[in-house]
């Protein structure tokens, strides 16, 4: 039995919840994934995976396999990735993760590290907050941009890098045509938004519930014209359509180049929300991990993640 095999067999089949559909990301043939995973468990003694007609979930000792195979991927990938890299020249994966609402400045980071480091192959996902965390967590990603208040208290320890404090704008149409860009109008009050029709992202989203407050604070009562748990959706239905958004500066910036929208700072009370890339703390770091943490500290991406989002005022 190749061990490492049967882990990443294991993995897969817990992220996938489906026998053949996990089968089909390892590339191999579904009864070969059941074989490997019967194999694990004569290996250990104990059953791994609850089975009926479908996918049921794991056992109770099932969740400690899994655990360590995510550790053992890790600690895998991490002397790969010594054995592989040059001095200077790191190589391997680096799978990272944002927040929908932070997708743009995590693209622009991947972007940077890539230039930067071209032996590095940076997966960006987009995640809700929970998903995030939960992969930070079993070591399933490496890096994450998301709300850093929420980190505390965590089951596993996780180590912050602050990287901006967002302000939240009121997106619609623009009122001047033929504009070349963006263009940033004079602030609004959240009271005053609520009674313009809007695209809201869902209520499970942890952005959602950020906006929520805010119009709760200002004593407005919000009923969406239309909800969405896609961040573009959100500026393609203004865009298209009658409604306005609210949106975090980072995607604002995103949406620049579009001479027909514009954005009203929303104030009254004036929002602020801590973003920040975060790692697991006991874990030893990949190559393509510390130079990622590397560059996210340098001063020439610091002056990125100024002029691209927060207030905008630049």
């Amino acid at each position: 039995m190749n061990l490492l095999a049967s882990m990443r067999y294991l993995v897969a089949l817990e992220e996938h919840r489906h026998f053949g559909r996990a089968a089909q990301a390892c590339h191999i043939t579904q009864p070969a994934l059941s074989n490997a995973l019967r194999a694990l468990e004569a290996e250990f003694g104990v059953v791994v995976v609850k089975r009926g007609r479908t996918y049921a979930g794991l056992t109770h000792e099932g969740e400690a396999v899994l655990a360590a195979a995510h550790r053992m991927l890790h600690e895998n990938e991490v002397l790969q990735q010594l054995l592989k890299s040059e001095e200077g020249f790191p190589r391997g994966s680096l799978r990272m993760a944002a927040v929908p609402t932070a997708i743009p400045l995590l693209a622009r980071f991947a972007a940077q590290l890539q230039a930067r480091h071209p032996g590095i192959v940076p997966t960006v996902l987009s995640m809700s907050s929970l998903e995030l965390e939960t992969g930070l967590e079993n070591l399933s990603l490496d890096i994450a941009l998301g709300y850093t208040e929420r980190m505390h208290p965590r089951e596993v320890k996780l180590t912050a890098w602050p990287q901006s404090v967002e302000h939240y704008f009121l997106l619609r149409r623009a009122e001047r045509s033929g504009a070349a860009a963006l263009q940033i109008g004079e602030p609004i009050g959240w009271a005053r938004a609520a009674e313009l029709p809007l695209c809201l992202l869902t209520p499970e989203m942890h952005n959602r519930s950020i906006v929520d407050q805010a119009f709760k604070a200002a004593g407005a009562v919000v009923s969406p014209a239309i909800e969405t748990n896609s961040v573009l959706t959100l500026a393609l239905s203004v865009l298209s359509g009658r409604v306005c958004a609210v949106l975090p500066g980072a995607m604002v910036d995103a949406v620049r180049a579009q001479g027909q929208f514009e954005a009203l700072p929303l104030v009254g009370p004036e929002v602020l929300t801590p973003i920040g890339f975060m790692t697991q703390t006991a874990v030893r770091p990949s190559r393509a991990l510390d130079a990622a943490l590397a560059l996210l500290q340098s001063p020439d991406w610091q002056r990125e993640v100024g002029a691209h989002s927060g207030a905008l005022r630049g």
